[in-house]
């Protein structure tokens, strides 16, 4: 009688499929994105600074389910090209402001066509029960 454990299972593994899965996502909203100058990342961001205003860097993050770090450094690109503006807290030095400019509106703008066709085909892709399923798991995902 084997001790050993059995790792068949482990090979059909949710966590690796949807870690596949997202890079797979990624990759196809970044190739349609591409010719606007923009990654996927960097359009979510400016989309969920054009809909929520002025937002600390630390509730943006806590937005976007990001880390703050990466975050940080999305963000010095994106001010770089003059898409968003980074300024202390009026009341706190220590916290960040961050504010989507006309240009990072307009570079959105211009993006969204693209953004569009790849969330058409992704959520082709998957099915709308596949969809709702991967919204309502990003909802509710234990930490």
């Amino acid at each position: 009688m084997s001790t050993e454990p059995s790792f068949a299972e482990c090979a059909e593994c949710l966590c690796l499929a949807s870690r596949r899965a997202a890079r797979r996502i990624t990759r196809a909203f970044d190739r349609e994105l591409r010719p606007y100058g923009l990654r996927a990342t960097q359009f979510t961001i400016l989309v969920m600074l054009s809909l929520r205003g002025a937002t600390s860097i630390g509730e943006l993050a806590e937005a976007l389910g990001a880390e703050r770090t990466t975050l940080t450094r999305n963000l010095a690109l994106l001010e770089k090209a003059g898409w968003v503006k980074i300024e202390p807290a009026e009341d706190d030095a220590r916290s960040r402001i961050v504010t989507v400019t006309d240009q990072g509106r307009a570079a959105v703008a211009q993006a969204s066509p693209a953004w569009r066709k790849a969330q058409d085909a992704t959520a082709a892709a998957i099915g709308s029960d596949g969809a709702a399923a991967l919204r309502r798991l990003a909802r509710t995902a234990p930490q």
